[in-house]
């Protein structure tokens, strides 16, 4: 969504990096690339010049001047005037102090209203709560057997006393709809309300009278984040018409420039709350602010890949394989793929690692990132035999034929897959072995510690009064003089100095005044 003012923003940001020191030239130079930055993003006007003019007052501010590398600071200026237009810090949902809590959903028809409340009552169920689905769009054909579908799928139920396609009151539907979550001990009820392909009085005259006649809690405006300038005006008429507590942008995953969410907070001062980034009803989850400023200056979203990886993974069964993988021999192809199939639930490939920092100056290599290949690979191991799984090593010539026949694919794909998992198993064996590195459990320190023990097991002390003369005997595990020591300071010369270097007799070296000793 928001590449191409990701991609600008970046090649600002890297130019200053060479620069020790900020001249006034420089800021109005960086505040004017910004500014054309913002507006090929499709941000409104109004917001463009405002944010603007607040990053070039800081960046002539003391932060600036004072700081050790100023293109840094600039970064964080921008990074903080972002995540302000983008709302500041999280804003989370109001719940009623005597349920149910009653959430209405408005907007134009086509934003994806009827899918969002899907995903949200999904969401809401995850956190804990019973909600209710209420399908008060009665024009649109099929809307009402749509969300039936979409409840179905989402896990929750809901609540349609009426046909639709044109037939019932939806004013009255969305009143029984709250004694039916009494009744049915739903905390959460949310209406689905109709929408229109324009702005037009019938359709702020429902909306209001359905908002008149359950009193919600919250009123969300969902607004298609494709739709570009034209987000700003339906949003300020709904404003007008309706009022809303907060913002739902849609259809984040699309190759829109993405200036709505930069947009519509501005202008309505009304915070973003949820994001939907797909087609599938996991697709969904709150609005941070700071994570998206975080993505659009291509710093990454840690704290969302890793909340993803906690919903995917099982504690216990994350422990169980962190044992396998340090042992390196129990890790088989079938572990290999059932953790392939945990990475895949977490979201295509591609968005996992557009989450890293610094992805967007490989945004080709991402692009060209297939999730068919992850299929490939689990089609393969599907083909094979449980006993081929558990020892790869069985897998001859004969047995690739086969399984390449069984999955679709070249033999050579087959060798591929093997090979690296052999190479992988070998890899993990090195790292559980130490890699030979001093301190790792196997490595270079723990086998001279093993030798030293064994080297102390059994001390003997020599009778020998010569081999006493030189110190403790051969046999007490100590280390002998190095004149004594084979390969040592005289051992390759059998412990005698050459011809005409030796030593007058009773010379004491203690006895020398050397430069610089006292």
């Amino acid at each position: 969504m928001f590449e191409t003012l990701s991609d600008r923003l970046t090649s600002v940001f890297s130019s200053l990096r060479s620069k020790g020191r900020l001249s006034d030239a420089d800021i109005d130079a960086t505040a004017r690339e910004i500014r054309i930055a913002l507006l090929e993003a499709d941000v409104a006007l109004p917001v463009v010049k405002a944010f603007v003019a607040q990053v070039k007052e800081r960046a002539r501010g003391s932060e600036v001047s004072q700081a050790l590398n100023p293109a840094q600071q600039v970064v964080k200026i921008v990074n903080d005037e972002l995540i302000g237009i983008l709302g500041g810090e999280t804003r989370r949902l109001r719940y009623a102090k005597t349920p149910p809590t009653v959430i209405m959903l408005a907007g134009l028809q086509g934003a994806g209203k009827t899918t969002l409340a899907g995903k949200l009552a999904r969401w809401l169920r995850e956190q804990g709560h019973a909600p209710l689905l209420v399908a008060a769009d009665l024009q649109r054909p099929n809307a009402v057997q749509q969300l039936a579908v979409v409840a179905e799928r989402a896990g929750v139920a809901v609540y349609a006393p009426e046909p639709g396609n044109g037939v019932g009151d939806p004013i009255e539907v969305a009143r029984q709809s709250l004694d039916q979550a009494r009744r049915a001990q739903h905390d959460v009820v949310i209406i689905d309300t109709a929408g229109r392909l324009g702005i037009d009085q019938e359709l702020m005259r429902q909306a209001a009278d359905i908002r008149d006649a359950v009193t919600p809690d919250e009123v969300l405006f969902v607004v298609d984040a494709m739709i570009g300038q034209d987000a700003v005006t339906t949003a300020q008429a709904f404003m007008e018409g309706v009022g809303f507590d907060g913002v739902v942008l849609t259809k984040l995953d699309g190759d829109a420039r993405g200036g709505a969410a930069l947009s519509v907070r501005h202008i309505t001062g009304k915070p973003i709350m949820f994001a939907s980034t797909g087609e599938k009803l996991e697709d969904f989850d709150a609005f941070h602010p700071d994570r998206m400023a975080s993505r659009i200056l291509d710093m990454g979203d840690i704290l969302t890949l890793i909340e993803q990886a906690q919903k995917t993974f099982d504690e216990d069964q994350a422990a169980k394989m962190a044992g396998k993988l340090a042992s390196g021999d129990n890790f088989t192809l079938e572990d290999f793929l059932e953790q392939m199939m945990m990475v895949q639930k977490m979201g295509p490939i591609k968005n996992l690692l557009g989450m890293m920092p610094g992805m967007g100056q490989m945004r080709d290599q991402l692009n060209s990132i297939d999730d068919r290949d992850l299929d490939r690979i689990a089609a393969i191991i599907r083909s094979m035999t449980p006993a081929e799984r558990q020892d790869p090593k069985m897998i001859n010539g004969s047995r690739r034929a086969r399984i390449a026949r069984g999955s679709g694919v070249e033999v050579s794909a087959v060798n591929n897959l093997v090979t690296r998992f052999f190479d992988a198993q070998k890899m993990m064996k090195r790292m559980a072995g130490g890699m030979g590195i001093p301190g790792m459990p196997g490595g270079r320190a723990g086998k001279a510690a093993k030798a030293q023990k064994k080297a102390k097991k059994g001390r003997r002390v020599s009778g020998d009064p010569r081999k006493a003369a030189l110190g403790k005997g051969a046999g007490s595990g100590e280390a002998p003089p190095a004149a004594a020591k084979p390969g040592g300071l005289l051992g390759n010369l059998g412990g005698k100095l050459p011809p005409g270097m030796e030593l007058p007799p009773g010379f004491d070296p203690s006895k020398l005044n050397l430069p610089g000793q006292k």
